[in-house]
Order: structure tokens, then C-alpha cells, then sequence
């Protein structure tokens, strides 16, 4: 058994490395230019601050979370005539190093088993899964979630880190802080690298620019790959006048414009914030009726991802690689007693991938002149996604009901601790 363990773990590795190469090279010579926004927007960011000293989210507003300029630059560090090479290169390292934290470097059977899952979802979501500033996101979220169990603190900054890079992760933070018992030690790990991050920003002459991304979000219109966008697509097919798509030059994305555009985009995000409340509100509710928390992490976390990409007038295809981590967490939870089965979504997302892949980047041409076919495969892939959401958030609402009668808040009963990853005499690390 343990010799068929370390063969699996050993060709995970190898295959892992292969999809990148694969991904890579499609990447590099795929249609519809995939590594576009690196080769492009991300190398006149890094050649602006290197030949003149202006540095976006210091000298000038921005639209993502300050530390976002550190993989950016680093991209740049050998020429941004090799920026494609090096961020592939990068991104490559810093998600085998994820790997080697979520396997536990090969010993955890269930990281192994999860990471498998990840390789598939990599290859499923295609080049876009590597050509973002989110692939480095999700992998320094595995990282933190992976420590939360044993070094909260440090899982705090690390998941703090990955916030201000792109927002999306402060979900994987509210998630730990509702669920683990080191909650506050959670909380001030990351509030501390909140208030350094912004301390050095003010320090540099940020000022209000080092929250710039927060109005430049807020300012956006719906993006065409966005589930609201569907309501103006569908009008675009059936000839409705005055709906269309076009080209925001400042955002440097394709929204959609027609009646109630406006109105729309001024309510998705009052109406995110209320859905997350009550995600969180659920989420509480398990934890106070005794649930364990590794049964209520993963759950909250999907739901309240999944929340920010169904929710959200902006769809980039890169969002759907958010779902790796919480689909992560619920692969390693997969032999905590009573643990909500992730095999559903685990397949679900992966499919969801799939759909993103085959939308962007090879057809993208298609769903921009409002193509029927291309917009109702990308419809299909909204309503899963929204069926994503739904599962997370029943699953939820069941949890309590499967607490023990002598659960205690946030760790289950006596049998379910012993039993559990939390256990320090646990055989298997997780």
C-alpha cells in the first residue's frame, strides 16, 4: 500500500509538471492570444515602473490590491521581451510549491488524491488557467489553507498576502474566521499584514491609491461573461434595439450596454454583500450548533467563492480557477466522519472548467459578435455555476443536523476529535 502511495504521488509530480508544460505551450501559440493580458497590460505596468518610477497603486490608482505588482515585476525581472517565458516559468514554480503543500511532499494520501483533482482542473480550464494574476492567487491560498490546521497565525498572513493580490481570497479568510477555533490568531495574522501593507504604501506617497482598487471595481460595468450579463446577451440575439457589446478601454474589458445596464451594475454588489452576510450567517450557525470545524471550512468556502463569481457584474473566465481551493479543502476532508461528500462539485467544477475553456480562449471571437450557440453554452455554464451555489448553500443549512448530541461549538464530539485530522495521534497527515 505504501509503495502503490508513493508511485501515485511520484507520477502526480510529473504529470502536474507536464500539464503546465502543455499548458504553457498553449499559452504561447494558442488563438485568441490567452497570455494577452501578461504580454500586453502586465508588461506595460512592470515597463512603466521600471523606466519612469511610476508605480500603479502607489503613484497612480489601480485596479487590483497593491501587492499584486510583486509577481508583475517579478515577471519582468529578465526583460519584458522574456515576460511570457518568466511569468509562465513562475507560475509553474509557485503552483509546484503549492503542490508540495497540499500533498504534504507526497506523504498526505488525500492531498495526493486532491491533487490529482487539481492537475485535471488545470488541463479542463486550459490556458487561462495559468495566465492571470489569479493563478498565483490560488496558489498561495493553498498554502494558507493547508497551514491553518497547525500555524494559524502564519495561514492568516499567507491568506492575507493572497487578498492583496486579488481581493477574491478575503473569502477563504471569513470562511477560517467563522470556522477554526484560532479564529482571533487567524484574524490578527492577517490584519497585521493588512495594516504593513498599507503602512508602506502610505509611506512610499500612496496615499488614497492604495485603495484605488476598491472604486475602480466599483465604477466597472457588467462584463459579458458575467451570469447578470445573460439578461442583455439574449437581447442582443433576439434584435432588441439599443443592446450591444463593446469595449471599455479604461476597465480594458467587453461589457454589455442596453436598458437597465446602469441600474444593474449599481445593484449587484449591495446585493453580494447581503448574500455573503447570510452565507457567513449560516456558516455561524453550523459552528455554534457544534458541527467539527473541518466539516463547516470547506462548505463555507465554496459557497461564499462560488458567491463572489454568480454575484458579481464582472466574469472573467480566470474566476472559475478560484474554485480549485475550496474544492481542495473539501477533497481533504474526505475521511473526517460525517464530512459532507465534495464528489459532486468536485465533478461539477471540473465540467464548469471545461465550459470556460471551450468559450475562452479559442471561441472567444464568436461570443463577442453574439453568436447564439456561443451564448447559450456560456448560459449553461452560469446556471451550473448557480447550481454550484445552491448545493454549497443547502449543504449549509444540513450541517447541523449532522452534529453530534455532545458536539461542542466548532469541534464536534469526543469520537469525531480523535478521529479527526486534528488529532495529533492521526496516522495520516491530511
Amino acid at each position: 500500500m505504501k509503495t502503490t502511495h508513493t508511485l501515485s504521488a511520484l507520477a502526480l509530480w510529473l504529470i502536474f509538471i507536464l500539464a503546465h508544460l502543455a499548458l504553457g505551450m498553449l499559452n504561447l501559440s494558442a488563438p485568441g492570444l490567452p497570455l494577452g493580458d501578461v504580454t500586453i497590460v502586465y508588461a506595460r505596468w512592470a515597463e512603466q515602473a521600471f523606466a519612469s518610477g511610476v508605480l500603479v497603486g502607489v503613484d497612480i490608482p489601480w485596479v487590483y490590491p497593491l501587492l499584486a505588482m510583486v509577481p508583475i515585476l517579478a515577471s519582468a525581472a529578465f526583460g519584458i521581451e522574456h515576460i511570457a517565458a518568466t511569468w509562465l516559468s513562475m507560475v509553474m514554480v509557485v503552483n509546484v510549491v503549492a503542490l508540495g503543500f497540499l500533498t504534504r511532499w507526497g506523504r498526505s494520501r488525500s492531498g495526493v488524491i486532491a491533487g490529482w483533482w487539481w492537475a485535471a482542473f488545470l488541463l479542463a480550464l486550459g490556458p487561462i488557467a495559468l495566465a492571470r494574476i489569479d493563478a498565483i492567487t490560488i496558489a498561495v491560498a493553498i498554502v494558507g489553507v493547508r497551514l491553518l490546521r497547525g500555524h494559524p497565525r502564519t495561514a492568516g498572513i499567507v491568506l492575507a498576502c493572497a487578498t492583496w493580490i486579488k481581493v477574491w481570497p478575503a473569502a477563504l479568510v471569513l470562511a477560517a474566521i467563522i470556522a477554526m477555533r484560532d479564529r482571533w490568531t487567524i484574524a490578527i495574522g492577517a490584519a497585521a499584514t493588512t495594516a504593513a501593507v498599507v503602512v508602506l504604501a502610505l509611506a512610499a506617497g500612496a496615499g488614497s491609491n492604495v485603495f484605488s482598487f476598491i472604486a475602480q471595481q466599483s465604477s466597472r460595468g457588467i462584463q459579458i461573461e458575467s451570469p447578470l450579463a445573460a439578461l442583455w446577451l439574449w437581447q442582443i440575439v433576439a434584435g432588441v434595439p439599443d443592446t450591444a457589446i463593446y469595449y471599455d478601454t479604461s476597465i480594458l474589458t467587453f461589457q454589455v450596454a442596453g436598458a437597465g445596464v446602469e441600474v444593474a451594475a449599481k445593484t449587484v454588489t449591495p446585493l453580494l454583500a447581503v448574500i455573503v452576510v447570510g452565507i457567513a450567517v449560516l456558516g455561524i450557525r453550523a459552528i455554534r450548533a457544534g458541527v467539527v470545524a473541518l466539516r463547516v471550512l470547506p462548505m463555507l468556502s465554496l459557497a461564499l467563492v462560488t458567491a463572489l463569481i454568480v454575484v458579481n457584474k464582472v466574469g472573467s473566465p480566470q474566476f472559475i480557477s478560484w474554485l480549485a481551493v475550496p474544492i481542495v479543502l473539501g477533497l481533504l476532508n474526505r475521511h473526517v466522519s460525517d464530512a459532507p461528500s465534495f464528489r459532486f462539485p468536485a465533478v461539477l467544477t471540473l465540467l464548469l472548467a471545461a465550459l470556460t475553456h471551450t468559450v475562452y480562449p479559442y471561441l472567444y471571437y464568436l461570443l463577442l459578435a453574439a453568436n447564439p450557440a456561443m451564448i447559450a453554452l456560456l448560459s449553461v455554464r452560469n446556471v451550473l455555476l448557480i447550481v454550484l451555489l445552491g448545493w454549497a448553500i443547502v449543504g449549509l443549512i444540513r450541517l447541523p443536523s449532522r452534529a453530534g448530541p455532545h458536539s461542542l461549538p466548532g469541534l464536534g464530539n469526543k469520537e469525531q476529535i480523535l478521529s479527526s485530522p486534528i488529532s495529533s495521534s492521526s496516522k495520516e497527515s491530511p
